[in-house]
């Protein structure tokens, strides 16, 4: 880990109108990320957990508030300049895998690389080397039917990492899993973050997990604490 900002917040504040009432999810938030370093969020159900998350990686705007991504203040980008630094500066792993059912576990990695604009037979290659990467060098033609639960979940870090992301967000992403092919898939998790120097943000409800991670954050009635 070295001193360099990838993901930062400042004051973030959101809320939802239900009813006629507004709800209030998160107040003030601030966060910095630095290369290399892993996050764990913990906080009760509700907390505004998967929120902020949604909001660090440009997929919902805050009330107030400023996020920059690699040093760049995303409010200011317009929708195609955001997807493009998106899909170059971070990866995405949520508890549901979100594979395209129609497509192998090859074309499903290879997406982000050809929406980047890379030529198929060179993003094929790199997939291949990811997916080898995450134990799926036998599954590649395999469709996600064909593919267990641990399989597709593999398979879906492997789509988050083969762009070499500054910073993977991970949303509950073993909450389906039973234990052991959990345990797998976070061990990954941090071997790939330690191996191509990727920060690690995740959400997590697992204590074991969380402190195995470089530091520990909590949303408490929607304030960051830690």
């Amino acid at each position: 880990m070295n001193n360099s900002v990838v993901l930062s917040c400042l004051g973030l504040n959101k809320s939802y109108q239900q009813g006629g009432s507004r709800i209030d999810i998160l107040h003030d938030v601030s966060l910095n990320m630095y290369q290399g370093e892993s996050i764990a969020i913990v906080g009760v159900s509700g907390a505004g957990k998967s929120t902020l998350l949604h909001l660090l990686g440009g997929l919902d705007k805050p009330d107030s508030g400023e996020i920059l991504i690699g040093g760049q203040d995303i409010a200011r980008l317009n929708e195609r300049q955001l997807g493009q630094l998106r899909n170059r500066s971070l990866g995405f792993v949520y508890q549901f895998h979100h594979l395209l059912p129609e497509f192998t576990a090859l074309e499903n990695v290879s997406m982000p690389l050809r929406i980047a604009g890379i030529a198929k037979q060179q993003s094929e290659e790199k997939s291949r080397l990811m997916l080898s990467r995450v134990n799926l060098e036998n599954r590649i033609d395999h469709k996600p039917s064909e593919l267990s639960g641990g399989e597709r979940q593999r398979a879906a870090i492997a789509r988050a990492l083969v762009t070499l992301p500054s910073c993977v967000l991970a949303d509950e992403p073993t909450g389906n899993l039973d234990s052991k092919t959990a345990d797998g898939v976070y061990e990954l998790f941090l071997e790939l973050n330690q191996e191509f120097g990727t920060s690690l943000l995740m959400v997590t409800h697992d204590k074991s997990i969380a402190s195995r991670m470089d530091r520990i954050v909590r949303l408490c009635d929607g304030t960051l604490v830690g």
